[in-house]
């Protein structure tokens, strides 16, 4: 049985195992130090201590929030497991955010303190909203500037985590301790190829504490089982295996286009890690790579499904054989959840054929374990509550012996390398520029990354609505480019096309259901700009958070 709180959780694993590895950064993720990082139990409990002693001390307490623009750094982990022993709320946020949406989120959060890298310092106090009362203080810092905002966060408020919505901008959901408690105690009790060994795990994931899965999943099993939690600043394909390999790694998370880049790698004598190595868990693997990444490297890739917003009472995992490898499936629905599968009339959905996903927690209390709502956004909250069920947006299939399959996503959101993009806020955006008259974003799809932002637009000024293809090509970069100032570089379209107009239905709204055909038929016929060569991660040196 878990613990109350995350932090007590932390602290029934420091009596159980002071002396065991808290944290682990392997040297070649670990770019900010001159070699590997390691932290204990105990080293961790101590230096826990001292951050609480500092936000006490500075006037920070129970019902405040605190922005952590920390990337996946150990210190992340440290700071916000002493907000946890406090009553404060963390906020996590993205060192690739750009100033706009930084401040969108700092403005709609509430924090009363942003702990950001040295480097982000800079960018943080361009992005703070003015006249709202909020500090900033580096990490390093050896006292912190005293709160001038009142608490905004209800009592018990673990997280305020942002989640791609269908309105554009990201939602805000409230999560908070039995949310966290749920996660873990569901994850270290699915058993099968997922079984964890008590203080015997080490972790490894290279996914961003901005995200569900980094934050409470591998965090809250590491801790309910005394393991180590290996953290890599983000995925580096050509250092992964000496990662894995140096980190004794026993298990890693994994997003659909990671096995698709280590395939992708020449076979090595050092692909085999199966004599630690147990199993991969995560979600999105490509069909075609599925069994042959199990084949080369010896280790089963279990596929699942969840959402922030559902947490660990609507979790589903194919953690037992049949797993049906290349079949999109995700497993049987664990006992204690109820489901449907609903056609678009709401009507449920003839056995055998897609529906939207409907799911609720069984028994009195079917919101137990969920999110708690969006933060400011009753409407959506009760929205995707609608009729006592949660509806996902996930459109999914049951085969005949109740295994759920992934067949497509109902909400128009772009999932590239496992960030979810909001196509309305990609659009926003590029209508910001002067040479776009109107756009439509939707996704193609992507060999490497799954899924990439595609964008139609109706150009205004001398090039007209439909430029020819070499006015079109540099117009395109420019767009593009432009639009790099105002999302992250993962937001930015890589791919753009011309048109005069776009398809509209009866009511002059966007006819979404043609644009992805479009899109496809456009790249097929060489009637769209390639723009992926110019959509990189650029580094601080280069200006870019």
């Amino acid at each position: 049985m878990s613990a109350a709180t995350v932090a007590e959780s932390f602290a029934a694993a420091v009596r159980g195992s002071p002396e065991a590895e808290f944290l682990h950064v392997p040297a070649p993720a670990a770019a900010y130090a001159p070699g590997a990082v390691s932290v204990g139990y105990r080293d961790a409990d101590r230096r826990i201590g001292a951050l609480c002693r500092m936000y006490r001390a500075a006037g920070y307490r129970r019902g405040h929030r605190v922005a952590l623009a920390l990337d996946n750094r150990a210190d992340f982990f440290l700071h916000f497991l002493a907000l946890n022993r406090l009553g404060i709320s963390a906020v996590p946020l993205g060192g690739t955010l750009h100033a706009e949406e930084a401040a969108r989120l700092l403005r709609h959060a509430d924090v009363a303190l942003v702990v950001c890298l040295a480097e982000l310092v800079a960018l943080v106090h361009g992005a703070r909203p003015a006249d709202c009362g909020l500090a900033v203080a580096p990490a390093a810092s050896a006292a912190l500037p005293a709160p001038r905002r009142e608490p905004a966060a209800a009592d018990g408020e673990v997280a305020l985590l942002y989640t791609s919505g269908t309105s554009g901008a990201p939602k805000a959901c409230i999560l908070d301790e039995t949310y966290f408690a749920t996660v873990g105690s569901h994850y270290v009790g699915i058993g099968g190829y997922c079984a964890f060994h008590e203080g015997r795990d080490r972790l490894i994931t290279p996914l961003p504490v901005t995200h569900m899965n980094a934050l409470a999943c591998s965090l809250m099993a590491m801790l309910l089982t005394g393991g180590c939690l290996v953290q890599l600043d983000r995925f580096h394909p050509t250092s992964w295996w000496t990662s894995v390999r140096s980190s004794r790694a026993t298990c890693f998370h994994y997003l659909g286009v990671m096995p698709a880049m280590l395939l992708a790698a020449a076979p090595s004598t050092q692909d085999d890690c199966s004599d630690r190595l147990r199993f991969g868990f995560g979600a999105g693997v490509d069909p075609r790579h599925h069994a042959a990444f199990e084949a080369r490297f010896r280790v089963p890739l279990i596929e699942a499904w969840a959402m922030t917003e559902t947490g660990g009472s609507a979790w589903i995992t194919a953690s037992e054989e049949p797993r049906h490898v290349g079949e999109r499936c995700f497993g049987k629905p664990p006992p204690t959840l109820d489901w449907l599968l609903v056609d678009r009339s709401g009507a449920q959905a003839a056995r055998g054929e897609p529906g939207e996903l409907l799911v609720r927690r069984r028994g009195p209390d079917p919101r137990r374990g969920f999110f708690c709502g969006y933060y400011k956004d009753d409407a959506a909250t009760q929205a995707a509550w609608q009729g006592g069920w949660f509806h996902t947006g996930d459109v999914a299939r049951a085969g005949a012996d109740g295994s759920l399959y992934f067949v497509d996503r109902l909400k128009n959101v772009i999932r590239r390398s496992g960030e979810n993009i909001a196509a309305v806020e990609v659009e926003s955006a590029l209508l910001q520029d002067e040479a776009v008259a109107a756009c439509a974003v939707t996704a193609i799809a992507d060999e490497l990354r799954g899924e990439e932002v595609f964008a139609f637009i109706v150009a205004r000024g001398a090039a007209g609505p439909h430029p020819d293809a070499q006015a079109g090509a540099a117009l395109a970069a420019a767009i593009q480019a432009r639009c790099r100032a105002r999302l992250a570089y993962h937001k930015i379209p890589a791919y753009i096309a011309f048109r005069a107009q776009l398809p509209q239905t009866a009511s002059q709204k966007i006819a979404r259901s043609e644009l992805q055909c479009g899109a496809a038929e456009a790249v097929a016929i060489g009637a769209a700009h390639d723009l992926r060569a110019a959509k990189r991660r650029h580094t601080r040196a280069e200006g870019c958070a």
